[in-house]
């Protein structure tokens, strides 16, 4: 019988009599020089993984083996001849071969705030580098914790280079040595998203452009430190970009700009531009070349003047361009609309946020040329009046199916009356947001202007009440499919009951979210609504009987509900949403201070398949 016996410490004297222990013999004694060649010979990732879960310094260095650097399997077999298995056909396959999957980037993994370290990198690297491969990665970093580091990096271009799409936010750590690595590893790479990373340099963009041909899709916001000289080198090396997203770096002016623009004329899609130093030239280099551009954000371009957006819609080079932003430009006006108009021929979408000069003269002039355009949004623009509005409905394009305003607080109901008006029978969708101004008259024009509508928003409309909105009601031809009251306080049962009565085969959706209404609403939908599947009634004086008058009705089949804030719904309903659960998919019980915590508990264990918010 063999016993075996661990080697123990043994006391050692020295030449001074003093007495010290004998250390164990251990494999941390080695470089890790002498480590790394170890781990080199190791045949699979599975051998590799395990030494990576052994210590932080262990996960480093597996972390840093590149591909290339593996030992050939080949060798590995010969050394060792008889470690082999078989397969399920009967053929021999070494165990390395078993283990080692082509890295095609199947993995998508997001680090965000303490997990974003650079143990957590080294391990995504170890980890997917032999099971498909990491195909994308997000780091989300935040001001008070920044552990990733150009070693985090550096693991990942040397374990992962599938990687296609990288994304960096908040990272104050990392700078341009990290970016280099991934240059480096990461050919593939065809997205690049950099925010708010302050160290990163036009360097950075060098070593990209050089490394990432195939670049397609590129963001960068707060970098304060990228230029024009770095998307100059990415104009140069990167031809095929289809997205280009640039905000708030100071550096960037026209040349950087430009030279994007005209080396990718014939691939680029998508572009989007705020906050940065360009001027007029900028913009007619984009009438020129943005001969593909199909989706274009011009947002807070202080240096922009009226003579910009002139040349722009002048160069006619914009015939593609589907969708439309213009946002805190103070330089847009009415010449300068007319124009874009006149130029993009195929805008669809076009959106208008905080542009003080902008009237309606220039709306009218717009909505005259724009042949093809199918919705409008106005915001915060406050020039824009009632005329401004109605005008421009009746000089739009027969395509034009959605139109909305937010706080426009120059839409008013007009003193003088208006001539008769022909309908705008392409208009489907009708949105007015906050603007105090807008009240009974005016809903009623927009009733007789709108006979098509489906989908009506008025919210935050204090001047609304239900003979304006009878009115409307009256002249939606079309059947309303989606009706969005919130906050429109003098809204009352009578309006609701009309509405439910008359769009009671069409309507699907319902807010009444703060609405001066009861249970006779109630009442009413349960007994006419039968395809309405979202009802959202917060904050009205409903109570339980309204409830139970939903869940009694053979009618409807409610999937989404909201009572949020109705004080006098009590424990009383729990049987009624019960019964109610057998279509809920969402309940809202939220600042419902009736209902008790242990009424929750029960209906959140018996409606298992309802989200419940309470």
């Amino acid at each position: 019988m063999h016993v075996y016996f661990p080697l123990s410490k043994r006391s050692r004297t020295s030449a001074s009599g003093e007495k010290f222990e004998q250390k164990k013999p251990s494999i941390e004694v080695l470089p890790d020089e002498c480590l790394f060649e170890i781990f080199r010979w190791l045949r699979g990732g599975r051998e590799r993984s395990s030494c990576a879960c052994v210590s932080k310094r262990w996960l480093i260095l597996v972390s840093n083996i590149c591909k290339y650097e593996i030992r050939d399997n080949n060798i590995i077999h010969a050394l060792n001849p008889k470690d082999e298995s078989t397969n399920k056909k009967g053929g021999i396959v070494s165990e390395v071969e078993h283990n080692d999957v082509d890295s095609d980037g199947y993995f998508t993994r997001n680090l965000e705030g303490k997990k974003a370290t650079d143990g957590g990198l080294a391990a995504i690297a170890v980890g997917t580098a032999s099971r498909g491969g990491l195909g994308k990665l997000f780091i989300r970093g935040s001001n008070s914790w920044n552990r990733v580091t150009t070693v985090g990096l550096r693991a990942i271009s040397r374990g992962c280079p599938s990687l296609r799409v990288l994304s960096l936010w908040n990272l104050s750590s990392i700078g341009d040595e990290g970016l280099c690595e991934i240059a480096n590893g990461c050919h593939r790479l065809v997205t690049l998203d950099l925010c708010h990373c302050p160290a990163v340099t036009d360097k950075s963009l060098l070593a990209i452009a050089k490394g990432c041909p195939k670049l397609n899709d590129l963001a960068i916001e707060s970098c304060a430190n990228v230029g024009n000289e770095g998307l100059l080198a990415l104009a140069c090396c990167c031809p095929n970009l289809k997205s280009v997203s640039i905000k708030n770096c100071p550096l960037v002016g026209d040349q950087g700009v430009a030279s994007l623009l005209s080396s990718a004329s014939y691939s680029l899609t998508k572009l989007k531009l705020q906050a940065l130093n360009i001027t007029d030239e900028m913009f007619s280099v984009i009438g020129h070349y943005g001969k593909s551009v199909t989706d274009l954000s011009l947002t807070s371009l202080p240096n922009v003047s009226d003579k910009g957006f002139w040349i722009m819609g002048n160069s006619q080079g914009l015939q593609k361009l589907k969708s439309f932003t213009i946002a805190s430009c103070l330089g847009l006006t009415d010449r300068g609309l007319e124009a874009v108009g006149k130029g993009c021929v195929n805008l669809k979408q076009f959106y208008i946020f905080k542009c003080d000069l902008l009237s309606d003269k220039g709306l009218v002039s717009f909505a005259k040329v724009a042949g093809s355009l199918e919705s409008l949004q106005l915001e915060d623009c406050h020039r824009i009046t009632q005329i401004g509005l109605f005008c421009s409905l009746l000089n739009c394009s027969a395509k034009l199916k959605v139109i909305s305003l937010v706080n426009c607080l120059g839409v008013m109901d007009l003193t003088t009356g208006l001539p008769p008006l022909s309908p705008c029978e392409s208009l489907q969708s009708l949105s007015i947001r906050n603007c105090p101004g807008f009240s009974d008259s005016s809903l009623v024009v927009m009733g007789k202007l709108c006979p098509q509508l489906q989908h009506v928003e008025l919210r935050g409309l204090h001047g609304i009440t239900d003979a304006g909105f009878l009115q409307l009601l009256k002249s939606c031809n079309a059947g309303l499919v989606k009706v969005n009251l919130k906050d429109c306080v003098n809204l009352t049962d009578k309006g609701v009951c009309r509405l439910t009565n008359l769009h009671r085969w069409t309507l699907e959706t319902l807010n009444l979210d703060g609405c001066k209404i009861s249970d006779a609403s109630l009442f009413a939908i349960a007994e006419n609504c039968r395809l309405l599947g979202d009802l959202d009634v917060s904050k009205c004086a409903i109570t339980d009987s309204g409830i139970a008058a939903l869940a009694h009705s053979d009618l409807i089949n409610v999937q989404i509900l909201s009572v949020s804030g109705c004080a006098m719904v009590s424990d009383k309903s729990l049987p009624s949403l019960r019964n109610l659960g057998k279509t809920l998919l969402g309940l809202n019980l939220q600042q419902c201070q009736a209902i008790s915590r242990s009424a929750i508990d029960l209906l959140v264990q018996q409606l298992w398949r309802c989200n419940i918010l309470f």
